[in-house]
């Protein structure tokens, strides 16, 4: 553990960014696999595309992979419609 008080709240607060960011991530992929899901509507679709652009604006993701992600969404979409 730090001595330095400066030291002691970095400490604190990147455990708490680490498990907000853990917690957002999850977040994300449980909505990826609910629009990947067989019979997902186009509503799913969408809200999971708005998440990963909301993801990739906090730096959660790269945005590269926000939109490989979107197009990788839209060409299943495509695809079952």
């Amino acid at each position: 553990m730090p001595n330095i008080k400066s030291a002691k709240k970095r400490v604190l607060v990147a455990k708490q960014r680490t498990e907000a960011n853990k917690a957002a991530k999850t977040k994300l992929k449980t909505i990826l696999k609910k629009a990947r899901a067989e019979g997902a509507d186009a509503a799913a679709v969408k809200s999971a595309v708005v998440s990963v652009d909301k993801a990739a604006g906090k730096g959660l993701i790269h945005k590269n992979k926000a939109a490989r992600l979107k197009s990788q969404l839209a060409k299943k979409a495509n695809a079952s419609a």
